[in-house]
């Protein structure tokens, strides 16, 4: 039974990664609904809590249904991030995650996210405040190091441990591979085969399939898996690996109309979250992968990703459910 402190995950429990613009409210529902057993809200700026922005702030919107939730949040600067842990608390997440493994260059460049694997006494001294300053439990998504010069993973989840970090998760990748290459699950492995390590360790990174999620369990030994862009415009994917645990097999891919309905939902959500316009715009990455593996779609998702309107968009998605009902996406 893998725990973040006294929360209960389950013995294997799929993660819904943190993503910019990607893991908002509407969209942790459906995971959530899909068998999404942890989620976590969008990397939240400190430096734009404590100014009280207001994109910032609206990110903090979590909902009961969503329980086991953390709220995560990256910055450098100490007084900063301490003083977020207190407006981060009012929202009454179950836990709350520090983002040390973004390796996008805005961040990384003001010694935010996979920037302070530069500094790692930086990083444990500031785990260590956070950890000693909230009455939540405090966790941390961080990177394999810097570069592969620099993978020092095994000390650094060690020393986050000891100043009383309550789980680690892991993208099997350096900054400076950003996205690039293949993840290496192994050094994951490594951290949790270290007989000091009692914290759960997650893997992040190529979780795209049932069968690489049942590597991660079986071969690797890992507490739970992390699932990010797998996720996207298929928040089935947590259903899927699920079944294929239970019964060796693939579950059969939603109907059309099945990833019509959910579409629409998403939007309605999104729009119910954040206006119609920001709805619109937010919900227009999902659908390369709701619909995906449909031949001749790109007129209906080029209308998708360019309607003004939510009545423009609804009645696509009706023209896609009337024209494909009876087919499946692959």
């Amino acid at each position: 039974m893998a725990k973040i402190d006294n929360i209960e995950l389950g013995e294997f429990p799929l993660l819904l990664a943190p993503m910019e613009d990607v893991s908002d409210p509407p969209f942790r529902a459906l995971c959530k609904e899909q068998g999404a057993d942890v989620v976590y809200t969008e990397f939240i700026s400190s430096e734009g809590l404590i100014r009280d922005a207001a994109k910032s702030i609206q990110k903090l919107d979590i909902y009961e249904k969503e329980r086991p939730v953390g709220i995560q949040i990256f910055g450098a600067n100490l007084d900063s991030m301490l003083k977020t842990v207190e407006i981060v608390e009012r929202s009454k997440p179950d836990f709350i995650d520090i983002n040390f493994g973004c390796p996008v260059k805005k961040v990384v460049s003001k010694g935010a996210g996979a920037g302070i694997l530069r500094d790692i006494p930086l990083m444990v001294k500031l785990t260590e405040a956070m950890v000693k300053h909230s009455s939540l439990p405090i966790t941390v998504k961080t990177r394999l190091g810097w570069d592969d010069d620099s993978i020092f993973i095994q000390e650094v989840a060690e020393r986050l441990q000891d100043v009383g970090t309550k789980a680690i998760a892991i993208h099997g990748r350096t900054r400076a591979q950003m996205y690039k290459g293949e993840a290496n699950w192994e050094p994951i492995a490594e951290v949790k085969n270290n007989q000091r390590m009692h914290i759960p360790v997650f893997a992040n990174g190529d979780i795209d399939t049932p069968e690489r999620a049942k590597l991660i369990r079986d071969e690797y030994g890992l507490d739970g898996a992390m699932i990010g862009r797998a996720s996207i415009g298929n928040p089935w994917f947590f259903k899927q690996v699920k079944h294929f645990f239970k019964t060796g097999e693939y579950l059969e891919s939603p109907t059309i109309s099945e990833r019509v309905d959910t579409a629409k939902r998403h939007l309605e959500m999104a729009i119910a979250w954040n206006g119609e316009h920001s709805g619109l715009y937010e919900t227009r990455r999902h659908y390369t992968n709701y619909f995906k593996g449909i031949p001749h779609f790109k007129e209906y998702r080029m209308r998708m990703v360019t309607s003004d309107t939510k009545d423009q968009v609804f009645e696509t998605f009706e023209e896609v459910k009337d024209k494909f009902t009876n087919s499946r996406s692959y």
